[in-house]
């Protein structure tokens, strides 16, 4: 019987391809982070889960929220939500409609709640809740320059309200997926790492660090692994915990976010069913191969 840890090496082995960005380099740098954060939940006996998202690109139409980041959150509230753990959602005002889009596809998301105030009074909320882990999931995170940044270097804080402040507000367990530099938890990597791995890197890299980082081809790869990895680690939930991780479900979620949630494909600026360039077609397999590592 293949053991937990050598199937979440498997599940991370299938999220860190490259896509055509150059950032191998960073997903080498922080292997074995998935397990570390999936054990970081399975220990605790209830957990009480903040998922962080939203990233907005400009478009001609103005600031749209990216078709990556929003699917990735979405199977993981379906799966922690499944599992009878609590799960909150914060997000900006401009990217809340596509997150509740997401959420609305996968029936056992539908009740997580969405906060879009102020950081500090999310803050609050989310303390008094008992939140005992943050998962940030592509959102553009502060530069060392204090101001959020976009893979092309331009700066989009006019759009994206820092949300590193509520990522970095308590003890609770700080883990980051992301795939270019500049979200949130990027700062756990050298900057001069991502400086000669990615374009326009040293204006780009997050300094916001987490406690476990994990860097995908596509961000929404590391939210899908997230779910796998903890079925590996906890085998007596696998079956509640994948039930929504499907191809299926995912290709559903992402036609009607580009539908109904004003979203674009981040790469190609375009309303299409489309992530980071690459059809559904691309992103099932990754789904199927970690289905497949999860319960092998």
């Amino acid at each position: 019987m293949t053991r937990p840890q050598d199937r979440v090496a498997a599940i991370e082995a299938v999220i860190s391809r490259e896509v055509g960005r150059g950032a191998k380099p960073l997903m080498d740098a922080t292997a074995g982070n998935l397990l570390r954060a999936v054990e970081s939940i399975a220990e605790v006996h209830a957990p009480r889960i903040g998922l962080i998202t939203g990233f907005a690109v400009p478009t001609e139409q103005g600031p749209r929220a990216e078709t990556d980041g929003p699917p990735g959150m979405a199977h993981m509230a379906a799966a922690f939500r499944t599992a009878g753990w609590p799960v909150r959602l914060a997000t900006d005002a401009l990217c809340a409609p596509a997150c509740r889009v997401a959420l609305a596809s996968l029936p056992r998301a539908t009740d997580v709640p969405i906060d879009t105030e102020d950081c500090a009074t999310v803050i609050r909320r989310w303390l008094d809740a008992g939140i005992t882990h943050v998962i940030s999931i592509e959102r553009c995170g502060l530069a060392r320059d204090g101001k959020p940044r976009n893979m092309r270097g331009e700066d989009v804080s006019s759009f994206t309200p820092p949300l590193d402040d509520l990522f970095l507000a308590a003890k609770w367990r700080r883990i980051a997926i992301g795939d270019g530099g500049n979200e949130i938890g990027m700062g756990s990597l050298p900057l001069e790492l991502i400086a000669r791995t990615v374009p326009n890197g040293e204006r780009i890299a997050c300094a916001t660090a987490a406690d476990d980082l994990i860097v995908a081809g596509v961000s929404n790869w590391g939210g899908y692994a997230i779910v796998g990895a903890l079925a590996a680690v906890m085998p007596a939930l696998a079956p509640v915990l994948l039930e929504s991780l499907t191809a299926e479900h995912d290709r559903r979620l992402i036609e009607r976010l580009v539908r109904e949630g004003d979203t674009v494909d981040g790469v190609t600026r375009e309303a299409e069913a489309t992530v980071d360039g690459m059809p559904m077609s691309a992103h099932a397999e990754v789904i199927t191969a970690i289905r497949a590592a999860a319960i092998d």
